[in-house]
């Protein structure tokens, strides 16, 4: 496993992430379960877990939370990420009339202290706001987020699915560098590598974190898009030794600007997998020929 540093003051984390938001969706979320995923992670070195208070309508970190109440040695042998703002309309708030974000600095902390409880541990690697909030103070965020890091509760904050001005206005309300965006990347959501995202990261130094970097599952589908793209990523696979899945990634992690790959899954075999992208090399003629084929046309 390659492990990257997105700030000096958090630990490194591992290139691939494993993301958590399907763990409440196995029909088996035991701690026993849980556990032999995070050891099929830890085998390979993944060491970074991936977390939100909403997934799976707020049960996630809970599930996961069993392993580290059983043996609580294992906090230091991973980094723990996870996100707020999102009020999800859901049955354990009744009351919630719609939808919203709130990166007030009472939800914020709330928010936080409620993660450290499910997950078993006193403090998060990484906070991450998880949608930018057209309501945001963001003097007031900024210094909640500030607080939080000072009081050792997290150790960084950075942002998901922002825009560079969202980032921009929040970053200008605090003292401490947001150290990441997770947005949306893979070859059948390319939006990033055009729209700006991505080259101000780069600019800034910035690693970048990419949720749904399979599309979902969309990308082996029977859609057109796939339908061109799953040949050649067939054609890699059986160079390398892997399946078509790892040479998707691969191809986010090929990028220049260092993105970390954000895979989930309940499938032990494909999780005992999911670091076969390091074992792939995407030449920059073969970057672009999956790009094409993945558009249906070719660069200007």
């Amino acid at each position: 496993m390659k492990y990257t540093q997105l700030n000096d003051a958090l630990p490194a984390f591992s290139r691939i992430v494993y993301g958590a938001w399907r763990l409440a969706d196995d029909v088996d979320t035991s701690e026993a379960n849980v556990r032999a995923k995070v050891d099929a992670c830890l085998e390979q070195g993944i060491t970074t877990f991936d977390h939100a208070d909403i997934y799976g309508d707020y049960e996630c970190e809970a599930v996961f939370g069993q392993v580290l109440a059983k043996t609580p040695s294992l906090r230091d042998q991973i980094q723990l990420v996870s996100k707020c703002d999102i009020m999800l309309l859901s049955d354990k708030y009744a009351d919630r009339r719609v939808k919203y974000y709130d990166t007030s600095p009472a939800h914020i902390r709330t928010s936080v202290h409620n993660s450290l409880k499910h997950l078993n541990t006193d403090h998060l690697d990484l906070l991450l706001i998880h949608r930018p909030d057209p309501f945001m103070d963001h003097h007031a965020t900024g210094q909640a987020l500030d607080a939080l890091i000072d009081e050792g509760l997290v150790k960084g904050v950075g942002v998901s699915n922002f825009q560079r001005w969202d980032w921009d206005l929040l970053q200008s309300g605090m003292k401490n560098p947001l150290v990441t965006n997770q947005v949306e990347m893979s070859l059948l959501a390319r939006d990033s590598f055009t729209d700006g995202t991505l080259a101000f990261m780069q600019q800034h130094g910035i690693k970048p974190m990419a949720w749904s970097p399979l599309a979902g599952g969309e990308l082996f589908g029977n859609g057109e898009a796939a339908q061109r793209v799953k040949p050649l990523l067939q054609r890699e696979a059986e160079r390398f030794g892997v399946g078509i899945d790892a040479v998707a990634v691969a191809w986010l992690l090929a990028h220049p600007a260092g993105i970390l790959p954000v895979v989930g899954t309940n499938n032990l075999a494909r999780i005992r997998t999911a670091s076969d992208a390091l074992k792939v090399n995407i030449d920059r003629e073969t970057w672009f020929e999956l790009l094409t084929a993945a558009a249906g046309e070719e660069v200007a």
